[in-house]
Parts: structure tokens; sequence; C-alpha cells
């Protein structure tokens, strides 16, 4: 489709989704294909080579999503997910920001971690990515891949050990959605912002994996449901942002960022600065253990200058947010 973009993806993967979700709530031209051996070329074009990729119509190769989404704001102001008001845009980045590098340890864990989800989906992530081939290939591959991912699971930290923490704040989230999406679907208004498109990036894969689709349905069915709406937001108008409104979802989400994602955060941060190769932390009374990532000390930096850029009175009217669930002082450092 000539001046559309190209979207080189998969179905398990929940950065593809998130782009996915977006693109099509924007309404920007796009073209989605599944990823398959015959694109490891064009998945080079980017560094590090993960997914999705983005082709621009000018032929440019892109990836790591929320660069792109900010480039596809200036680029394509209609239907924008980033909120007016500024602070609202901030905290919006905050979630967005929490869902990415938190937010992926539960996919990671719940996919992973036991033999059942490891069994079903490493086999149809083998499937999607050869659409045939037979079964002999499919399973190779999945039991290639299964090894690999469960290898690198102490190094991202969904260790057995780490595994009260992940499931719990899991729990947490899950129930501060359920409450919110009966009442009001969104978070800042009657329209979407990225927040919420990267927290169904992450969960999209949850209500499919086995353990945790059961999980979820159970416990949370109307979130579940509101995930499936939010893939295809095409359809829906553009709505309004409803500046300072600010529901307790919000809240409730922050209250977590304060509690666990900014003493991962800071953790990690601390141990990159001595260069040790692990770090440990407690939250919610359980104890968490990872190797040290120095892209996750660039997503604090990033959040600290966002904060600091704010103009004086969006600062001074979210601090009382950001104060009472503890989110204040990492970001002011």
């Amino acid at each position: 489709m000539e001046g559309s973009y190209r979207i080189i993806g998969a179905l398990g993967s929940p950065y593809s989704l998130k782009m996915r979700a977006i693109m099509r709530y924007r309404r920007i031209p796009h073209v989605w294909i599944q990823m398959r051996p015959s694109h490891d070329e064009e998945r080079a074009k980017v560094k590090p080579a993960v997914i999705p990729v983005f082709q621009y119509p000018d032929g440019s190769y892109h990836n790591d999503s929320t660069p792109m989404i900010f480039d596809l704001e200036r680029l394509h102001p209609e239907r924008s997910i980033v909120p007016q008001d500024a602070g609202d845009a901030f905290l919006a980045k905050l979630l967005e920001d929490m869902a990415d590098e938190w937010g992926t340890k539960l996919m990671f864990h719940y996919r992973w971690f036991r033999p059942r989800d490891q069994d079903q989906m490493g086999q149809w992530l083998a499937f999607d990515r050869f659409q045939g081939g037979g079964r002999a290939k499919i399973k190779a591959f999945a039991d290639t891949f299964r090894e690999r991912q469960v290898g690198r699971m102490a190094i991202v930290g969904c260790t057995q050990e780490n595994q009260p923490l992940i499931e719990e704040t899991g729990r947490l989230i899950f129930a501060a959605l359920e409450e919110h999406v009966v009442n009001d679907w969104f978070f800042f208004g009657s329209r979407p912002s990225l927040a919420e498109f990267a927290w169904y990036g992450q969960f999209s894969q949850l209500i499919v994996d086995p353990t945790p689709n059961e999980l979820f349905r159970l416990t949370a069915p109307f979130s579940v449901r509101w995930l499936m709406q939010v893939d295809d937001l095409s359809g829906l108008d553009e709505g309004e942002w409803e500046a300072r409104r600010n529901p307790s979802v919000i809240e409730r989400l922050l209250e977590i960022a304060g509690k666990v994602y900014f003493p991962f955060l800071l953790a990690n941060e601390e141990a990159a600065k001595r260069g040790a190769e692990t770090f440990q932390f407690e939250a919610l009374g359980m104890p968490y253990g990872q190797g040290t990532f120095k892209y996750q000390v660039k997503c604090l930096w990033a959040l600290r200058e966002a904060y600091a850029a704010l103009p004086q009175e969006d600062r001074a009217r979210i601090d009382p947010i950001l104060e009472k669930t503890n989110c204040r002082a990492a970001l002011a450092s």
C-alpha cells in the first residue's frame, strides 16, 4: 500500500500489538506483517534487532516503541494519544514506562515460568513464525526457543524467588483496572492515551497464555474484555481529554509505581553506578533480585528529565499525587 507504514511484528510480541493498536486507533495507514524467517534481513537493519520493526513510507527502518510513539505524534497530529494537559501527559508517560519495563516481567514470567505455558506458547510462537513446514520443524524450533527464553529468566528477574512479587503486582494492577473499566474506559478522558496502549500490549499476552488466561478471566473478566476492545479502536470517536480529572485508577497504578517500580529503578541505578552485575531490593514485603540493566537506567533518567521539563504550574499540580504515592522523590533526585 503506497504511502503506508509496514509493521513487521508478531502476535506473541507485546510491543508489536501495542504499536498495532496505536496505529489502528490513530487511523494511520499501515500493513501488518507477521514476522517470518524471510524478514530477518529487514530486522537486522535496526539495533537491537527486536520487534516490531517499522518501515516508514520514506523507506527508513525504526524500532523501540516509545520513541516511535512520539515520532508518529510529530508526523501525524490527528487523534493524538498524548494528553493535552502537560501534567497528565507526564503521568501517562510514567505509566507507559512502567508497563514497558515492569509489566513485561509479568508477561515474561507467566509465559516461561510453568511447563504448561512454556510448551503451548513455544509451539504457538514457532507455528506463527513458520506458517507451515510440518510438526517436526515447529517442535524443533519451539524446543530451541523455549530453552533460550527459560535460560534468560534469571537475567530479567523472572525467577522462583521473584515469583511472589511479580504475581502480586499483576493481581494489584488487574484489580485496579477491573474497578476502573466498568465505570470509565480510559484514564484521562473519553479517549485513550499511550498509557492504556502500553498496558494493553503486555496484557494482550496474559489473556492468551494458559495460566494467566485462566487467572485473569476469573478475577478480572471485564478487564479481559476491555483489552479485546483496545486491540482495535479505529471506530472510536476521537473523544475529549478531561484535564486534571485523574480517576482513582491513576492513583492506584502510581501507588504500585511508588512501592515497586521506582524502588526497582533506583536499585538498578545504584548497581549500575557501582558497576555491580546484579542488585536486590524489597517491595511489598517480598524480595526481588536480578541483573543490572543500563537501558533501565536510561528510562529513569528520561522520566526525571521529562518531570524537570514540566512547566512549574503543571509540576505543582501533580506533585501532591506523586508525593502521596511515593513517586516524587525518585523523580526529583
